[in-house]
């Protein structure tokens, strides 16, 4: 889950805006962008980023819907472990009662049979269970992906940056990274006060 999000939540957050030079005189319209220091004025193209680490530490709305996959996938891992040892141990009993030969060869052949088709159909409901939940988790990140999306295009409404980069410690293309030009607060206090007023 965590990876799959923020796959999305990386290429969100890589935006290409117009170049530099253009508008260094725009009002800025976004939320919270007043205190930004991503870069001098007349710098040519203006680049800032956003740590997805704190994002993902800090964005509520993120952290909210995470919580609710996970608690998911916790229920279908439950569900499924509890049918494999229903499975278990029906083929146990099975076992004992042929070792001690209290099934006639008729009934041992169907009970082999009826192990068998549940095994299938355990499988086939994992599989369902597995393509739900990718599905709800699909839609999770779409979602993210454009509430980033439309947020950044209001936060950068002033064309202030040319590039909006996204950073991860430990897996990122950007070797150095100067710390004035970190936009994550303002981004995440944007986001944040979003999810508050829509809720």
């Amino acid at each position: 889950m965590k990876n799959g999000c923020f796959t999305l939540l990386t290429a969100a957050l890589f935006v290409a805006c117009q170049q530099g030079g253009k508008t260094a005189n725009n009002t800025a319209t976004a939320p919270a962008a007043g205190n930004n220091t991503a870069a001098p004025a007349g710098a040519g193209a203006r680049i800032a980023y956003v740590d997805l680490d704190s994002v993902e530490a800090h964005y509520d709305y993120f952290k909210e819907k995470k919580a609710e996959l996970e608690k998911k996938q916790q229920a279908i891992d439950n569900e499924l472990k509890a049918n494999l040892r229903a499975l278990q141990n029906e083929a146990a009993d099975f076992q004992r009662r042929a070792n001690n030969n209290q099934l006639t060869q008729s009934e041992g052949e169907a009970a082999q049979r009826s192990l068998g088709e549940k095994q299938q159909q355990l499988e086939a409901k994992r599989q369902n269970l597995s393509q739900q939940y990718m599905e709800q988790e699909a839609k999770f990140n779409e979602d993210l992906q454009k509430r980033l999306d439309d947020f950044l295009k209001t936060f950068n409404a002033d064309k202030k940056y040319s590039f909006i980069f996204s950073y991860r410690a430990g897996a990122s293309n950007i070797l150095y990274k100067d710390d004035a030009l970190d936009i994550t607060a303002p981004v995440l206090e944007g986001l944040n006060k979003i999810g508050t007023e829509n809720k």
